[in-house]
C-alpha cells in the first residue's frame, strides 16, 4: 500500500460504551444526556429512526422517551474516557504511525503494508469489537480528508460491513458527486455558504475548482483540503497531540449556588482538574482566570457575570498554590444576592516546565518536593480512579455538583463498581 491511511470511527460511541456492560440494550433505543441531564447528545440508531433530533432538550422529549421505552443515561465521562483509551491501545497494534483525533476517532497509516486494505480494515474492526466491545466504522483512502468521507459511508451502508475504501478513482468521483461541498472535512458553515453562492455545491465541484480561486477565497487551508480531495496528502500525521496553550475547567452547577463557600469548593475542584491536565503535558501556567455567571435563561433572576485574571510571579503547576490564587480571585468578583449557575477557571500562558523563567526574589517556585508530591497524587488517581485523593478545599458533600440522575457505573476504573457475572 502506498500513501494509504484509514480513519477508525467508533459508532455512537457514548451509547456503545453503555451497551458493552448492558447486553440487554443491544437492540433497545438508548440516549445519553449532556451535563446536568440537559440535552440529548448521543443517540442509538433506533432513536435516530424515531426522528428525535440531536441536542433536543431532555424535558421536551421526556414523554416520547418514556412512551418508546428509551434507555436514558447521564454522561459518564470516566467510563467513556477509559473505554477510549482501550480502543486506542488496540488500534496502536495495527500500525506504527497513529494519530488520535478525538475521543472516538483515530487515523492509522497503512503505507508500506502488503495486505489488501479492505481485508486489513476488517481485521482491525473485528479486533476492536472482540477486545473492547465497541463497534467501529473504517474509511480507507490516500488522504485523511477522503478517509473521513469513506468512514461515513462505511457507517451508513450495511453492504460495506463497516469498512469502505476510496482508492479507486471512479469510486471517488461517484462519492464526491453525491457529497455536499459543505460536508467535506474542513469546510465550515461560512465556507459552505460561500461555495454555494459561487455554484460549487458538490465535493466533486470543489475538488475541480481552480487553485487560484480556492486560495484567494479559502486561504491555504482550503487549498490543502482541495488537494486532499484530489488524492494528494497535505495533512501530516501528528503522532503526539500539540500541548494546549490554555486549559479551561468549568461546569454548570446541579442547582443554583449562592454561598461563596460552595463556590470556593467548586473553583478548587476545577483548579485541581486543570492542574492535573497541565502536569500531564509537562507544563506550567503563567496566568490564572476565574469566572462565574448566573443563569441567563432565568429572566426573573438578577443577572450577573464576571471574570478576573492575574499573572503568577513564577509559572506553576502546583495545585495548592493555584487553588490559593484562584480563591483570592473569586473573592474579587463574588457578589451577594445572586444565584450562580456556572463557574470555572482557565490556566494559560502555558510553557514547558523547564522553560519557565524563575525569579531570584520570589518564594513562589515549585520545589522538587512539591513536584514529587503532585506526581504521587496524579499516579494514585490515575491507577485507582479520579478523586481517590483530593484536596480538602474541594469539599466532601459537593452539593453543587452536576445533576446526573441516570449515571451508570464506572465499570472499568472503580473496584466497587466492577461488573459482576453470575453463571
Amino acid at each position: 500500500m502506498k500513501n494509504l491511511c484509514c480513519l477508525i470511527d467508533c459508532n455512537n460511541f457514548y451509547v456503545s460504551c453503555e451497551r458493552v456492560f448492558r447486553p440487554e440494550l443491544q437492540t433497545r433505543p438508548v440516549v445519553v444526556l449532556s451535563n446536568n441531564d440537559g440535552n440529548v447528545v448521543a443517540l442509538s440508531n433506533e432513536v435516530k429512526e424515531m426522528g428525535l433530533p440531536f441536542g433536543a432538550p431532555f424535558f421536551k422529549v421526556k414523554d416520547l422517551i418514556r412512551e418508546k421505552r428509551v434507555a436514558v443515561f447521564s454522561s459518564n465521562y470516566t467510563l467513556y474516557g477509559d473505554m477510549s483509551r482501550r480502543v486506542m491501545e488496540c488500534l496502536a497494534r495495527f500500525s506504527p504511525e497513529m494519530e488520535v483525533y478525538s475521543i472516538d476517532e483515530a487515523f492509522l497509516s497503512l503505507g508500506g503494508m502488503r495486505a489488501d486494505p479492505v481485508e486489513y480494515g476488517m481485521m482491525i474492526r473485528d479486533a476492536v469489537k472482540q477486545w473492547t466491545g465497541i463497534p467501529v466504522s473504517i474509511g480507507i483512502a490516500p488522504t485523511k480528508t477522503l478517509a473521513k468521507l469513506a468512514s461515513k459511508i462505511g457507517k451508513k451502508d450495511p453492504d460495506c460491513r463497516g469498512v469502505f475504501d476510496l482508492v479507486d478513482r471512479d469510486r471517488v468521483d461517484g462519492v464526491l458527486e453525491a457529497t455536499d461541498a459543505g460536508d467535506v472535512w474542513g469546510v465550515g458553515r461560512q465556507y459552505r455558504q460561500l461555495l454555494h453562492r459561487n455554484g460549487i455545491r458538490t465535493a466533486r465541484q470543489l475538488r475541480d475548482a481552480p487553485d487560484k480561486w480556492v486560495r484567494r477565497n479559502m486561504t491555504i487551508m482550503g487549498l490543502r483540503t482541495v488537494w486532499e480531495l484530489r488524492g494528494v496528502p497535505c495533512i501530516p500525521f501528528d503522532e503526539l497531540p500539540a500541548p494546549k496553550k490554555g486549559i479551561v475547567s468549568s461546569r454548570s452547577f446541579g442547582r443554583p449556588v449562592e454561598s461563596i463557600d460552595e463556590l470556593r469548593q467548586a473553583i478548587a475542584a476545577y483548579v485541581s482538574r486543570a492542574a492535573e491536565k497541565l502536569r500531564a503535558q509537562k507544563g506550567v501556567a503563567g496566568s490564572v482566570t476565574v469566572f462565574l455567571s448566573t443563569n441567563r435563561f432565568k429572566e426573573d433572576d438578577p443577572q450577573y457575570s464576571s471574570g478576573i485574571s492575574c499573572r503568577l510571579p513564577v509559572p506553576s503547576s502546583y495545585t495548592p498554590r493555584l487553588i490559593q490564587v484562584a480563591g483570592r480571585l473569586l473573592e474579587g468578583i463574588y457578589r451577594r444576592g445572586y444565584r450562580y449557575k456556572r463557574a470555572g477557571v482557565m490556566l494559560y500562558e502555558i510553557m514547558r516546565e523547564g522553560d519557565a523563567q524563575l525569579d531570584l526574589f520570589s518564594r513562589f517556585h515549585d520545589t522538587d518536593r512539591a513536584r514529587r508530591l503532585m506526581g504521587v497524587v496524579d499516579g494514585i488517581n490515575r491507577d485507582l480512579g479520579r478523586h481517590t485523593i483530593h484536596f480538602a478545599a474541594e469539599g466532601i458533600a459537593r452539593p453543587w455538583q452536576m445533576r446526573r440522575e441516570f449515571l451508570s457505573a464506572r465499570y472499568t476504573t472503580h473496584w466497587d463498581e466492577i461488573p459482576v457475572v453470575r453463571a
